[in-house]
């Protein structure tokens, strides 16, 4: 899972990058200013999480970061990215409305990946 987690922090902020530079160059004349921000933050929370990802992955590569809530974690932040990022740029994109609905359940794997995170560092045994 470490490998994974690594290479999809990586894509995952590559894409974040990519949608930031998308949204500044292409879409500014073609979204208006509430449209353009849902989408920017979309990209901002994937970026965050991509960088959450790649940490979760650098833990897990020590020997002694062998709690499966390490890997719990790391699951959440990818589905929170899908579901949070992903409906806003579907949302923005679209104006599909209902879309807007999804985000909250992105927003709660991402606080379910940040609890898993916290309680693996708690339970830690240097």
């Amino acid at each position: 899972m470490m490998r994974f987690f690594l290479s999809m922090g990586a894509i995952l902020a590559g894409i974040s990058v990519a949608s930031g530079a998308f949204a500044t160059h292409a879409l500014k004349a073609k979204l208006d200013d509430r449209a353009l921000a849902i989408f920017e933050t979309g990209a901002r929370y994937q970026m965050y999480h991509a960088i959450a990802l790649i940490l979760v992955a650098l833990f897990m590569s020590r020997a002694e970061f062998t709690d499966p809530l390490f890997t719990a974690s790391g699951i959440a932040f990818i589905l929170g990215i899908v579901l949070f990022s992903g409906s806003l740029y579907a949302l923005s994109l679209s104006g599909v409305k209902w879309l807007g609905a999804v985000a909250p359940l992105g927003g709660t794997a991402f606080m379910v990946g940040w609890v898993c995170l916290a309680i693996a560092a708690w339970r830690w045994k240097p």
